[in-house]
């Protein structure tokens, strides 16, 4: 079997590490490489987060670049403590003092820009972080998004639902010019994973507690770093979360990684042209849908809006059954 070739993007939280397990775990893709921007946390803890998973997996084979630190344009937002200020729940005391001599050298957006010309349309890039990566390369090589075989996004929100803003997605807010850029100038197959998409197919907290009550490092492991986050707490998600989907389970980033390893796990989208809006003093960051070609864009994305969350499930489950 022919093995899709991967490069992830990441902010490194929580459910960035269940997504990146997920792509370790599955058998039809191969990593070549892991890219970090800031977002969840600063960079620099980033890369750090994305070593230690790669370690718990045993697959530190796998090349790591250091990215963006801040927005393409503007001043740094502050960090979300959304997964605590490490991005990983803030539990982790055997911390690598060596992690930088870890990371390659060369920079993520250039690291990005040469796996896509080396396997050209072969690769699939998934996002689940802002997207300053992405507006760079396609700024540095604007043949950059023709390169990609696809593109997988976590972020956006198509009903003005906010989970930062009144009006935004975490990722999309954190930098709206990129994700501007990105859903206008990649004219690869684009398939969007948003915030109520993933809040609509929640699994259940039963179904959590099994999960990371599994036999294995990685489960002992995603056990730790949840056991003291707010975001992984039924209760809090009471006034968060639930106000608008009901109470569930949801690991964000790992629908859109879930999409790229099996497209069948996405029972339907909404295919049409997307826009990013930049002006709103409420609704900037926020995804538009065109469903009546207003725009007059040339492409489209997949936006997607129901999901085999059996077969989701499935995948979560395996994910941390490794090494």
């Amino acid at each position: 079997m022919t093995k899709k070739l991967v490069i992830i993007d990441t902010d490194c939280g929580i459910d960035d590490a269940q997504a990146i397990m997920m792509a370790l775990a599955a058998p039809n893709l191969e990593v070549l490489a892991l890219t970090c921007v800031f977002g969840n946390a600063a960079v620099e803890n980033v890369c750090q987060n994305v070593l230690k998973v790669l370690s718990v997996c045993e697959r530190q084979e796998i090349p790591v670049f250091q990215g963006c630190a801040g927005p393409l344009i503007g001043v740094n937002n502050p960090f979300s403590d959304h997964f605590g200020g490490d991005g990983l729940g803030d539990v982790i005391d055997d911390k690598d003092p060596q992690w930088k001599e870890k990371l390659h050298p060369e920079h993520a957006v250039n690291a990005m820009i040469r796996l896509a010309s080396e396997y050209e349309k072969q690769v699939s890039l998934v996002a689940l972080g802002p997207l300053t990566n992405l507006a760079l390369a396609v700024r540095l090589d604007p043949r950059f998004p023709q390169k990609l075989r696809d593109l997988f996004i976590m972020g956006g929100n198509i009903e003005g639902k906010g989970n930062v803003t009144l009006c935004a997605e975490f990722n999309f807010a954190m930098d709206p010019e990129s994700a501007y850029i990105v859903l206008e100038e990649f004219l690869c197959p684009t398939h969007l994973a948003t915030w109520e998409y993933s809040g609509r197919n929640a699994l259940t907290w039963e179904f959590f507690e099994e999960l990371i009550n599994q036999d294995a490092p990685s489960a002992r492991f995603m056990k730790m770093v949840t056991s003291k986050c707010w975001a992984y707490s039924k209760e809090a998600m009471k006034n968060k979360r639930d106000v608008y989907f009901g109470p569930g389970f949801v690991s964000y980033d790992a629908y859109a990684m879930a999409a790229c390893i099996d497209g069948s796990i996405v029972l339907e989208s909404i295919e049409c042209p997307v826009r990013v809006e930049l002006q709103g003093s409420m609704t900037r960051g926020m995804l538009v849908l065109d469903r009546t070609s207003s725009l007059k864009k040339s492409h489209t994305a997949s936006v997607m809006s129901k999901c085999d969350v059996a077969k989701f499930g499935q995948l979560l489950m395996e994910s941390l059954r490794q090494p």
